[in-house]
């Protein structure tokens, strides 16, 4: 396996904190870009604190969020802060900020600043709403522009309060959206010599999962709902309860599937019925065929539901939790943690898809100390150790 990655030799400056620049930063680290993040003095970025913590009172999610980068601080609300951040701005090949839009523009850090001191330079820039319309200027949470992406209301059961996942999954899919958006910039940039803006709204990043949702409504009038556990308009495929307490989900809607899930339950009565011989069939008679299902697997533990459909070639899962991923075969061939060493003790941290053969992305080092590559990094632009202390005495770096 080489050694190598594809985006070594990329410089990136990361400026922005919490999560979905942080995560687009990530994962351009992982396979191979120079991070650079620059985080408030001190304090360093807010996710350091958030969550469950270690011994040293960091969070056990910075060490994964911040692999491979270096840190290097800044204050980014004085004249040498901004000056700092400049210089390395002008040295990089892409940008990563996800400020309120206007915000890097007042600071003199917009992308027009850098047009004639850096032309190629990939401005990758993650709001809320974007940063042109009405709504550009108004704060955006994940958990606000989530609903305002049409998701949330798809979430939940009829008639009840839409649901989140336990994530911030708007933050995380703008943040894949933007490394998308920078690597085919960075494609596009050797056809010439200029870079670009990569402008990633959170509520358009969520709106890209929408599938079939806007041609339904325009061409057939019909507005997708909640559906709890079961997706609309494709029978059999639910998550059902068994003898142990424990829930499978099962998918069943393909009709040749569906008459091997029938035969495995011993329903050959329902497996040989025309009504139900293709999915618009079984749609009609889904309760008919949910409440034969769960009736089937409330006699069976969980693991006897698995086995005797996966013996009849039905597509069947458990429900897991972290300690039953970290606990399987299939996560372990695959290689889907790494270990990682903090303060002398081993942590374990997921490993970053999409899995390339050749040349892979892996783990360099966890989440770094506040400022822990500063002055490396303030070296490799010019600035003296002279200068460097000033700058930390002052309270700007």
């Amino acid at each position: 396996m080489s050694r190598t990655r594809p985006l070594d030799g990329v410089r990136v400056v990361e400026v922005g904190q919490l999560l979905a620049g942080p995560f687009a930063g990530t994962m351009l680290a992982y396979f191979g870009a120079d991070v650079i993040k620059v985080e408030p003095p001190v304090t360093g970025d807010p996710i350091r604190t958030w969550r469950l913590l270690d011994d040293d009172g960091t969070s056990y999610w910075w060490r994964s969020l911040a692999r491979n980068k270096k840190s290097v601080t800044a204050n980014l609300r004085s004249d040498a802060g901004r000056s700092v951040v400049r210089r390395l701005m002008e040295s990089a090949d892409v940008v990563i900020e996800n400020f309120k839009p206007g915000t890097m523009e007042k600071w003199g850090l917009g992308p027009e600043d850098f047009a004639t001191s850096n032309p190629q330079l990939i401005y990758a820039r993650i709001s809320g709403y974007g940063q042109t319309g009405p709504y550009a200027k108004k704060p955006g949470f994940a958990s606000v522009t989530e609903g305002f992406s049409g998701f949330r209301h798809l979430n939940g059961f009829p008639g009840e309060a839409p649901v989140r996942p336990n994530l911030s999954l708007g933050d995380t899919v703008a943040g894949l959206h933007a490394a998308l958006g920078i690597l085919l910039a960075l494609l596009e940039r050797r056809n010439g010599e200029q870079g670009q803006v990569v402008d990633v709204a959170l509520y358009e990043a969520m709106y890209n999962l929408m599938e079939g949702v806007v041609p339904e409504y325009s061409g057939g009038g019909e507005i997708r709902g909640a559906s709890g556990t079961t997706i609309t308009g494709i029978v059999p495929t639910n998550t059902y309860r068994c003898r142990d307490g424990k829930f499978v989900v099962i998918g069943g809607n393909g009709d040749s599937i569906f008459v091997r899930l029938m035969r495995a339950m011993d329903r050959d009565d329902l497996a040989d019925n025309p009504a139900y011989a293709n999915n618009a069939g079984r749609v009609t008679h889904q309760d008919t065929l949910d409440t034969a299902i769960a009736q089937w697997t409330t006699g069976l533990t969980a693991a006897e539901v698995v086995t005797a459909l996966e013996a009849a070639d039905v597509p069947v899962g458990l429900i897991y939790d972290v300690a039953d991923m970290m606990a399987d075969p299939q996560y372990q061939a695959r290689g889907m943690f790494e270990e990682v060493t903090v303060n002398g003790k081993p942590l374990a941290i997921p490993a970053i898809l999409p899995r390339l053969t050749r040349t892979p992305g892996f783990t360099d080092w966890p989440g770094p100390e506040v400022a822990e590559h500063r002055d490396e990094v303030l070296r490799s632009v010019g600035y003296t150790d002279a200068e460097i202390a000033a700058l930390e005495a002052s309270g700007d770096v």
